[in-house]
C-alpha cells in the first residue's frame, strides 16, 4: 500500500548532478512520487498480520453497517417511488376531470352570452383558475340555474383538491430525490469499505494467508467451545425447570386445592407450541439456503445478506419481519442468551449491523460477510461480547 512505502533519502544531487537550491524541492517531489509507485514496502513499515486481520474485520463490520443503511434507504426509496407514482396518477385523473368540468362550465357561459342572459364577464368568471374568484363574485350565482350552480360547486371543489394533490406530489418527489441520494451514498460507502478490505488481503503473502487461516481456525475452535458451554447450561436449565415442574405437580396432587385445569405450573418457561411450529418452518427454510453466497443488499432466492436471510426465513413461516436489523430487533420479545430457543434472532455489535437465526446448542445459521456463504456457525464466532441481544419474533 502506498502509505506503507519507505522513500529513499533525498539530497541536493539528482543523477549525480548538483542542482540549484531553488530546484531541489521540485526535483525531490518528483523523486518521491516515483518511489511511491515503485519502491518495495519496508518490513518496518508493513503492518503486522494481526493488524491486517483487525483492519479487515473492522472494514467488513463497517460494510455490514453500511449495508443495513443501504437496505433502509432502498426500502424507503421503493415505498416513496410507489407513493409518487400513485399521486401522479391521481393528479392526472383529477386534471382530466377538471378539464371536463371546465368545458361544461364554458358551454354554460357561452349559452348565456348568446341568449343575452349574462354579460361577457360571466364567462370569465366561470373559466377562472382561482376558487377565490368564485367567492368574490358570488352574486353572479343568482343568474345560474340549479344544475349550473352544482357544476360550479363541483368545479371549485375539484380544482382545490387537484391543487392540494399537486403540492403533495411535489413534496413526495422531493423526498424521493433525498432518499435516492441517501441510497447512492450508502452504496458507495459499502463498495469503498469492501474494496479497501480486498486490497489489504490481496497484499498478503502466501505465508501470511496461511497464518491468517490458522488464526481463523483457532477463533472457530474457541467459538465452538463457548457454544458447547452454552448448550450445557441450557440443558441444565431445562432439566432444573422440568424437575421443579414435577415437584410442583406432585405437591398440587397431594393438596386439597382444586387444579386450575391447565396442566402447567405457573411461571413455566416451556416453549410455546405455536412458536415452535413456526420456528421449525423458518429453520427449515434457512437450512435450505446453506451454501448460497452472501451478497450485500440481497434478499434471495439466489443470495442473501444477513437481514435478508432472516426476513426470508420467517416469511416462510408466515411471519413478516422488517427489512433491516435496526427494525428486526424491535419486532419481537427480547430474551436472555441463556434462554434462546431455535428460531430466535441473534443480533450482534452495538450498531446492530449483523443478525443470525438461532438453531440451538449455541449455534446459528447466518449470512456472514462478502466472500462467504450462508452457513451454520457458533453465535460466539466473533467473541461473546459481540452479541447484542436475542429476540423472539413470533
Amino acid at each position: 500500500m502506498a502509505s506503507h512505502r519507505k522513500s529513499r533519502p533525498t539530497g541536493p544531487r539528482v543523477a549525480g548532478i548538483r542542482t540549484p537550491a531553488l530546484a531541489t524541492a521540485a526535483l525531490t517531489s518528483v523523486a518521491l512520487l516515483s518511489q511511491t509507485a515503485t519502491a518495495a514496502p519496508s518490513d518496518d513499515d508493513r503492518p503486522s498480520l494481526e493488524e491486517v486481520e483487525k483492519k479487515v474485520d473492522d472494514l467488513y463490520r463497517q460494510a455490514g453497517s453500511a449495508t443495513e443503511k443501504y437496505n433502509a434507504a432502498k426500502e424507503k426509496t421503493t415505498k416513496q417511488r410507489k407513493r409518487v407514482d400513485t399521486l401522479l396518477d391521481d393528479v392526472a385523473k383529477r386534471t382530466q376531470r377538471l378539464n371536463e368540468a371546465r368545458e361544461e362550465l364554458g358551454s354554460y357561459a357561452s349559452a348565456q352570452y348568446r341568449t343575452g342572459s349574462a354579460i361577457p364577464e360571466t364567462a370569465t368568471f366561470l373559466l377562472a383558475d382561482s376558487p377565490q374568484d368564485y367567492v368574490d363574485r358570488n352574486h353572479l350565482l343568482s343568474r345560474l340555474t340549479g344544475r349550473q350552480k352544482d357544476a360550479v360547486d363541483d368545479y371549485v371543489t375539484q380544482q382545490s383538491e387537484t391543487m392540494h394533490k399537486r403540492r403533495e406530489a411535489t413534496e413526495s418527489l422531493a423526498t424521493l430525490t433525498e432518499s435516492q441520494s441517501d441510497l447512492k451514498t450508502a452504496k458507495a460507502t459499502v463498495q469503498r469499505k469492501l474494496s479497501t478490505a480486498r486490497e489489504l488481503l490481496s497484499e498478503l503473502t502466501a505465508e501470511e494467508k496461511a497464518r491468517l487461516a490458522a488464526i481463523e481456525r483457532k477463533k472457530q475452535e474457541e467459538a465452538a467451545r463457548k457454544a458447547a458451554e452454552l448448550a450445557q447450561r441450557q440443558a441444565e436449565e431445562r432439566e432444573r425447570q422440568e424437575r421443579a415442574a414435577r415437584q410442583e405437580s406432585d405437591a398440587s396432587a397431594g393438596s386439597s386445592q382444586p387444579s386450575d385445569g391447565t396442566g402447567a405450573s405457573s411461571g413455566s418457561t416451556t416453549p410455546d407450541a405455536s412458536y415452535g411450529s413456526k420456528a421449525e418452518k423458518a429453520l427449515a427454510f434457512a437450512r435450505a439456503q446453506i451454501g448460497k453466497p452472501y451478497v450485500w443488499g440481497a434478499t434471495g432466492p439466489g443470495s442473501y445478506d444477513c437481514s435478508g436471510l432472516t426476513q426470508a426465513a420467517w416469511k416462510a413461516a408466515s411471519v413478516t419481519l422488517p427489512r433491516t436489523t435496526y427494525d428486526q430487533v424491535n419486532a419481537g420479545t427480547t430474551v436472555p442468551v441463556s434462554q434462546a430457543q431455535p428460531g430466535d434472532l441473534v443480533f450482534f455489535y452495538d450498531d446492530l449491523s449483523h443478525v443470525g437465526l438461532y438453531i440451538g446448542n449455541g449455534m446459528m445459521i447466518h449470512a456472514p460477510k462478502p466472500g462467504a456463504y450462508v452457513r451454520e456457525e457458533s453465535i460466539f464466532y466473533d467473541g461473546e461480547s459481540s452479541i447484542h441481544s436475542v429476540v423472539r419474533p413470533a
